[in-house]
């Protein structure tokens, strides 16, 4: 068995029912956040302006409400992810729950995590992913074409360390998840580089939320023992 065969096995339950409810949920999210920004950004902007030698004119504003569609566009490759990820953390039960219904019948039931630790972890995390991701900005100038390795670096790391915190210490709790997480560091950071190639792609990186933790309880299901 391998981190291949854990995304393998994770891609084929795609359909699962309550695969398909988060990544819905995530998206329907999404969407609305990014209409509202392009909706606030065209209802900031003046009918019309008045341009030396020219005059009053609505060229500019129909030009700047175009551009913030195209700029709408771009911010899907970058907000998605992360919108995803928060809102996954409260759905992660639901995905690792369905994998080991399918893969791992007979295991005792877990008890719910608390909705305060939830949100808690959620808004750790994007406050993790922001930081870290602009931090990276610096090093992504100064790698030039290697700045796509150093980005699957650093949010493979972070991945890794969530996914798998998360999906471990529902079965283990906290402190034990963080030392098996640290005893298995290298490969729970390849498996979360693996997840994080897809997270440029818009639409694309919706999944990897989704298949993130279906991967990381495949994962610990094979650590745990070792």
């Amino acid at each position: 068995m391998s981190i291949v065969d854990d995304i393998s096995k994770s891609i084929n339950q795609i359909s699962d029912p309550r695969f398909m409810s988060v990544m819905l949920r995530a998206l329907g999210i999404t969407l609305a956040l990014l209409v509202g920004f392009f909706v606030g950004f065209v209802w900031l902007l003046p009918d019309s302006f008045n341009l030396p030698w020219i005059g009053e004119t609505a060229i500019v504003s129909a030009i700047l409400s175009w551009a913030a569609i195209g700029l709408m566009i771009v911010l899907s490759a970058f907000l998605m992810f992360p919108v995803a990820s928060v809102f996954i953390g409260f759905f992660a039960e639901s995905i690792a729950d369905a994998v080991e219904d399918k893969h791992y019948p007979g295991l005792p039931e877990v008890p719910p995590t608390p909705l305060s630790d939830t949100i808690i972890d959620a808004l750790k995390f994007l406050g993790i992913l922001i930081l870290a991701n602009l931090v990276g900005l610096i090093f992504y100038f100064i790698a030039n074409i290697f700045a796509p390795f150093v980005f699957w670096a650093i949010n493979g790391l972070l991945l890794g360390r969530e996914y798998f915190q998360m999906v471990a210490q529902r079965r283990l709790g906290r402190q034990a998840a963080d030392d098996l997480r640290k005893k298995h560091f290298t490969t729970i950071w390849m498996a979360g580089a693996l997840m994080a190639l897809p997270l440029s792609v818009p639409i694309l990186n919706l999944f990897v939320p989704v298949i993130g933790v279906a991967t990381f309880t495949h994962l610990f299901h094979r650590l745990k023992d070792q």
